[in-house]
């Protein structure tokens, strides 16, 4: 959702910390929370003035006309507030139809005032603007301010002055306050437009010869400006309406939701309840509950929530872990339900996300059976097929009654059969796989002109339009709220009835090669002569050229850096596809339209603050461009043009007959729900002709109206079909076309919602416009108005495709439609990668990996997740045990490599390595080269002694050898013993990194044969010369040796073969590499310059021969 109510408090915080006015606002921050953990000592210490004013004391819960219910109490002090508090703190009370417990209170100090100093002032966001309304009798018994107060209307981008609020608010105000006032108000409107509000009411604000008051206050804020107004708001605590509980699942649920890009919704309307839902996409989660308290479930329905934007398989296994959690805690006598239930999808991977649900339902399988949970599943989208089979074979495994549907049953049936008001299928007929539809039977590679129009708006002679009728009798514009009565501004450039063709051309912003292909391959299905996508837009690259397929073959499309190089160089483009993300969509949309070329922008992003979609609808009347978002899949024109993902991938495309034009067209909020209206339309009708989901904002860059006016001037339009939904008047202006004549062509139209006014407490849906914040907007009081109009309104969402089978049966009868011929498409090679998605192929692997999985939720370190490494404390000796040896390794093992790591990280800048890196270092390279000029000296002679050290000694070991007829054989085969000897420690001058190692594997390791065996050796070798000692690479050789043999999680051939693959080398290698870096960052710290290495320190020995 978008607007979201606040505290009292925090709205109060706001304006007072941020608001610019020369008015003397008084009682700033002068206000105390109380709650049942409130400490009374504290309180009264961190607010003195408690004690010393009067007080009064309201509770803060988004509770309206707190006055009138007897729940304001004024003029107490500090004592009479406790004693009023007791009988209401903590108690259940009901207010209107929802009962709930006060909980949250706020004090404040009490202003002594006489009534004609109460006013009232409020502003709220609407499409063209702000409105500002001002009364000048404010309070308690304001009653219908609405039809009482001045009003202003201060248009986008319009500044409000002093001069405006006095001659049009302010006409019946107190001469003597009307200064003071219109400095505040102007204040307050800079700051609601500041801070992103999208409602402020103050009532009273009371003004006196000593300044201003605000005492009651309610305000909403836009969430989406999060990312403007952080620094502002800090963070925000959102309360819950009253008569609903905040649940901590519902906070977690909000907080997968923030850290993902995918959508995750969830409320608890009654935790009791036999119903529950688990439902893919916005627009489908409200039809389900219409659906479910349309058959009397509104009292057993427990949940209201949606998940969608493809989310991953872990964020689908999280939500779903939550609610199932949530509706096995507590048993019910007639057992549960669980409607797992979506529209069809347009990208995401059913499969994907119902592996995430198929694993809650395994771990839940105990408590599932033990409170009798049957489950009905239907499901639509890519790869739905595998996710349906998916889901019925852990019913049969787990014993779990699950009912499983696709596309060939309807959206909401599943809920009939699980209410019981309807059979449940034995056997539900299969609509064909996906490989079926891509994989087409019929040989010939070309396919015959369709034998429809292929662009729907072809222009035809006036005498096809059907004629505009006279308004109905019995239907007087009294029938429509005034808000949704106003006329289009004039001076503002008319913008095109046709929207895109077979020949149209699209820029895409975003690396969306997914969409872009989608888009590719819906072209050619339609036999299209070239691609529709010209190129692409994407900031973070150089120029450059992107590979795609078209048909058989591959095609390069060309990438832009900016928008203008790509406008200048396709001049034939119009049509712009947003792929932005929330942050850079407006932005991007705005440079758009400085382009003539340019009539039409889809804005994919959700999230756009309103005000910047206000600011976007604006320039786009002013330059005749119409928007399609923002929040939006886009829409699609079967035969000619999609946008992006719309319509889904070519198994839907196929199934709904998209590759052809019929002749309804629809228009949507939700773009779950236009596919949905696809397949309907599809199934009851010749097929679509075209379709637009105008987005499930509050602002819809483009509304119901303008696109059914585009319908109704199309010719080869015969009927229409809107889902209209909860929130905002729209819908109404569609009943008054209706009625007036303007739209004469069958209309049917459902407004989805219904169940809004059946909750005890206010619900926000998953659209931010699904919201109703008056009756007019409630989906109820719309449908109703359409029917009166003459518009077709179905009873409910059951039975709009009955409906929309009816209108059309009657217009082929009429003759109106001519049903054509159907033409096969052309067939379309399917990806490889879907085509393993969908298991119909195999390959082996170009690679393959055992210690880390990155793909998932959270990364994997040989099957250990990142977050239980942290939680254990496995410190960098244990991450090394799992990425080296797979294997959790014991603590102490886990603190000698550690050890080894710190005493091989340096020994001087004289050794070969380090000098090499300062070398490198001091001739200007980077950190990477330098470390591997230094990296590369490591061998037999320079660190890399460790292997060869632990095979000699365990090879002399293992055979059986003395330490003496092992150092008599290697000095008899000539070889060097590796490990021993140091160039500068002795027996006389030990190795301290030696001894402390030596001391920890004495003390820890459970036995240490080898180390034993190489002190021997140690031994005999000092004895013929004091630096032939056991060094610091041999000691930590043998001991590493000892470790793998004795730590109990190898076996001695594991053991000898890390040993022989290099792992121990590794440990100096990554020792080490700590003080090459330190040496590299010295030699800059310090501004060495190149070095030269000294002739005096050179001896020069050239032959005798050649010197003169």
């Amino acid at each position: 959702m978008s607007a979201k109510a606040i505290w009292e408090q925090t709205g109060k915080e706001f304006l007072y910390k941020h608001i610019c006015t020369s008015a003397a606002v008084q009682n700033r921050f002068r206000y105390a929370r109380v709650t049942m953990e409130t400490d009374w000592d504290r309180l009264v210490q961190d607010h003195p003035w408690l004690l010393t004013e009067r007080l009064v004391v309201k509770p803060d819960q988004l509770i309206k006309r707190r006055g009138k219910l007897g729940l304001v109490g004024v003029g107490l002090n500090l004592q009479g507030v406790r004693d009023w508090l007791k009988p209401r703190l903590m108690r259940e009370t009901t207010i209107g139809k929802a009962k709930g417990m006060l909980k949250n209170f706020l004090i404040e100090p009490f202003v002594a005032h006489k009534q004609d100093e109460e006013f009232y002032v409020c502003i709220y966001a609407a499409r063209e603007g702000d409105w500002v309304l001002f009364h000048h009798e404010g309070g308690v018994d304001v009653g219908d301010v609405d039809s009482k107060a001045q009003k202003l209307l201060v248009a986008v981008d319009e500044k409000l002055t002093e001069s405006m609020v006095m001659q049009q608010l302010l006409s019946h105000a107190p001469q003597s306050r009307k200064e003071v006032l219109a400095n505040f108000i102007v204040g307050l409107f800079n700051l609601y437009e500041d801070l992103f509000f999208t409602y402020l009411e103050i009532n009273p604000l009371v003004v006196t010869q000593d300044g201003v008051y605000v005492l009651d206050m309610a305000a909403k804020i836009d969430v989406t400006a999060d990312f403007i107004c952080k620094a502002k708001w800090g963070d925000v605590d959102f309360p819950p309406p009253f008569g609903r509980e905040a649940y901590p699942e519902e906070a977690y649920i909000a907080d997968l939701d923030a850290k993902s890009g995918a959508s995750l919704k969830l409320t608890i309307l009654n935790p009791r309840g036999r119903i529950w839902t688990m439902v893919a996409g916005g627009g489908a989660s409200v039809v389900y509950s219409d659906t479910i308290c349309d058959l009397g479930g509104v009292d057993e329905l427990a949940n209201y929530g949606e998940y969608s934007g493809a989310p991953s398989e872990q964020q689908t296994y999280d939500y779903a872990k939550t609610i199932l959690s949530l509706m096995t805690r507590e048993k019910h006598p007639e057992g549960k339900v669980l409607i797992i239930g979506g529209s069809i999808a347009n990208f995401t991977n059913v499969a994907a996300t119902f592996k995430g649900i198929v694993r809650a339902i395994k771990d839940y399988q105990v408590p599932l059976k033990e409170h009798e949970v049957s489950i009905f599943v239907r499901r639509g989208g890519p790869n739905y097929q595998e996710g349906l089979r998916v889901m019925g074979e852990v019913g049969k495994t787990t014993g779990i009654p699950i009912h499983v549907f696709g596309t060939e049953t309807h959206m909401t049936a599943i809920v009939g059969m699980a209410l019981g008001h309807r059979p449940i299928p034995n056997q539900p007929p299969a609509d064909a796989h996906t490989a079926n539809f891509l994989l087409n039977s019929n040989s010939s590679p070309a396919t015959p002109a369709s034998s429809r129009t292929a662009s729907f708006s072809e222009p035809k002679a006036a005498a096809d339009v059907t004629p505009a009728k006279k308004l109905k009798p019995g239907v007087p514009p009294a029938l429509y709220p005034s808000c949704c009565l106003r006329t289009v501004s004039t001076g503002l450039t008319a913008k095109a009835t046709t929207l895109v063709s077979k020949s149209t051309k699209a820029l895409v912003w975003g690396m969306q090669t997914r969409a872009v292909q989608g888009m590719l391959d819906f072209d050619y299905v339609c036999s299209r002569d070239a691609p529709s996508v010209a190129a692409m837009v994407y900031p973070f690259t150089g120029d450059h050229k992107q590979k795609f397929y078209w048909g058989h073959k591959e095609v390069l499309l060309p990438v832009y850096k900016n928008m203008a190089d790509a406008v200048k160089k396709h001049p034939e483009v119009d049509v712009l596809i947003s792929f932005a993300s929330l942050r850079s969509a407006y932005d991007s949309a705005m440079e758009t339209m400085q382009y003539p070329q340019i009539h039409t922008i889809a804005i994919i992003a959700e999230g756009i603050p309103e005000a910047l979609t206000r600011r976007l609808i604006k320039k786009a009347d002013e330059k005749g461009v119409t928007i399609i978002g923002p929040a939006t899949v886009g829409g699609i024109k079967p035969g000619c043009f999609k946008i992006g993902n719309t319509g889904g991938m070519l198994d839907n495309i196929l199934a709904s007959k998209l590759y052809r034009p019929g002749s309804v067209a629809y228009v949507s909020r939700s773009g779950g729900m236009s596919n949905e209206l696809n397949n309907i339309i599809s199934r009851t009708t010749d097929g679509v002709y075209e379709g637009v989901a105008i987005g499930g904002d509050r602002y819809p860059g483009s509304t119901f109206m303008d696109h059914v006016v585009r319908y109704q001037d199309t010719p080869d339009v015969k009927m229409i079909v809107v889902l209209g939904e909860i929130g905002g008047t729209e819908e109404y202006k569609i009943g008054q076309g209706a009625a007036e004549g303007r739209i004469t062509k069958p209309v049917v139209c459902w407004c989805i919602g219904t169940c809004a006014t059946m909750f005890s407490s206010e619900v926000q849906f998953g659209h931010a416009g699904a919201c109703a914040n008056q009756a007019s907007e409630t989906a109820s009081a719309k449908n109703q108005a359409l029917r009166e109009a003459g518009v077709f309104v179905p009873k409910s969402f059951d039975e709009l495709g009955d409906v929309i089978r009816s209108v059309y049966d009657d217009l082929v009868a009429s003759g109106v439609i001519v049903p054509a011929k159907e033409v096969p498409p052309p067939t379309v090679p399917m990806d490889y990668s879907w085509a393993r998605e969908l298991g119909l192929i195999r390959k082996p692997a170009s690679f393959m990996t055992s210690i880390c999985d990155e793909r998932g939720q959270e990364l994997i370190y040989a099957g250990m997740p990142i977050t239980e490494v942290f939680k254990e404390e496995m410190g960098l000796g244990g991450v090394l045990g799992l990425l080296w040896f797979q294997r959790r390794l014991p603590r102490y093992a886990c603190q000698f490599i550690e050890m080894c790591l710190m005493v091989t990280a340096d020994h001087g800048p004289a050794v070969s390595g380090a000098h090499n890196t300062i070398v490198c270092a001091r001739a200007g390279k980077d950190l990477v080269s330098s470390l591997t000029s230094g990296l590369l000296t490591i061998g037999d002679r320079f660190g890399g002694a460790l292997d060869a050290a632990a095979k000699q000694f365990s090879g002399a070991f293992d055979s059986g050898l003395l330490p003496m007829e092992f150092v008599n054989k290697m000095k008899k085969d000539g070889k060097l013993i590796m490990g021993i000897g140091h160039r500068v420690k002795s027996i006389n001058n030990p190795d301290m990194r030696v001894q402390i190692l030596k001391d920890f594997v004495k003390q820890n390791f459970p036995a240490n044969q080898l180390l034993d065996y190489a002190l021997e050796v140690e031994k005999i070798t000092t004895s013929k010369k004091p630096n032939l000692i056991l060094n610091v690479d041999g000691f930590i050789g043998v001991a590493f040796v000892d470790l793998l043999r004795t730590c109990g999680g190898f076996t001695r051939d594991e053991a000898d073969e890390f040993v022989e693959i290099g792992a121990l080398n590794g440990i100096f290698v990554l020792g080490r590499s700590m003080g090459f870096i330190g040496h590299y960052l010295d030699q800059k710290r310090l501004k060495q310059g190149l070095y030269r290495h000294p002739w005096d320190d050179i001896s020069y020995v050239l032959p005798e021969h050649m010197t003169m």
